[in-house]
């Protein structure tokens, strides 16, 4: 009876089970989370490896004119390890660990959320998935409101393949941010569009500045996508704490030097 319970617990039935609970699940990108996990013995006695937790989410990859949701790791944490569960027994444990300061922004389609697990050895490893809802990182707000006080309105929020400008995260893909003009450039621009890579000291911006055509020489620019026009601008921590307005200024001032 006892080979038996093996066997079904190593095919996932009657085999132990974990559950992380969280003490919030409203966050901003960077703070620390805290919860306990609660492990449920099953029917044997198991060794567990390791218990592990992943902050995940989904980006969209476009490939020949059709678009795929894939699904990505933006950090792994060791919870606990070499231990074993008894049959039957619970088991609690408080932990806490870092969200990354690049975890997207649960706005749009983007999900963000906690896969926990536990790993045994040729058994199929149990798992929990918890998800969040996740705010700018605190020196990005800075920048989303500025953009916001000079005028600009956001339009789309997602997270699409680009390991280019990713790999500064060592991340396949970035968050846009894509905003629509303000008045005072409407006519000028067609959209703007920022990507945000938020650390302890600061905060780096790539702005896509999209002019709008003008003439043929304008239309021949943007057939050619030469109307797009990509800046880097870093804002460090002295920067951020002038406040907003000052933030405000320095994207005006950058916005216009290429619209």
């Amino acid at each position: 009876m006892s080979m038996f319970k093996r066997m079904l617990a190593s095919a996932g039935i009657g085999a132990a089970e974990v559950n992380l609970m969280l003490h919030q699940d409203v966050v901003r990108a960077g703070d620390t989370l805290s919860g306990i996990v609660r492990i449920q013995g099953g029917r044997v006695d198991q060794k567990v490896d390791d218990v592990y937790a992943f902050v995940k989410t989904r980006y969209v990859k476009e490939h020949n004119d059709s678009k795929s949701h894939v699904e990505a790791t933006i950090a792994k944490v060791l919870l606990a390890s070499g231990f074993t569960v008894e049959a039957e027994k619970v088991y609690e444990f408080p932990v806490s660990f870092q969200l990354p300061s690049v975890t997207p922004v649960t706005m749009g389609k983007t999900p963000v959320w906690i896969h926990t697990g536990l790993d045994i050895k040729e058994a199929l490893d149990p798992k929990d998935e918890d998800y969040l809802q996740v705010l700018p990182h605190p020196h990005s707000a800075v920048v989303l409101d500025a953009a916001a006080q000079l005028g600009f309105r956001l339009r789309e929020v997602s997270c699409e393949y680009a390991p280019h400008y990713g790999k500064r995260n060592g991340l396949p893909f970035v968050q846009e941010f894509e905003f629509l003009p303000s008045s005072q450039f409407r006519g000028r621009l067609d959209e703007l569009e920022i990507m945000l890579y938020p650390d302890e000291q600061g905060v780096e911006l790539l702005l896509q500045i999209d002019r709008k055509a003008r003439g043929l020489s304008g239309l021949l620019a943007e057939a050619l996508d030469a109307d797009e026009k990509f800046v880097r601008l870093r804002f460090d921590q002295s920067h951020l704490a002038s406040g907003t307005e000052y933030i405000a200024g320095q994207l005006l001032a950058t916005i216009s030097k290429y619209a």
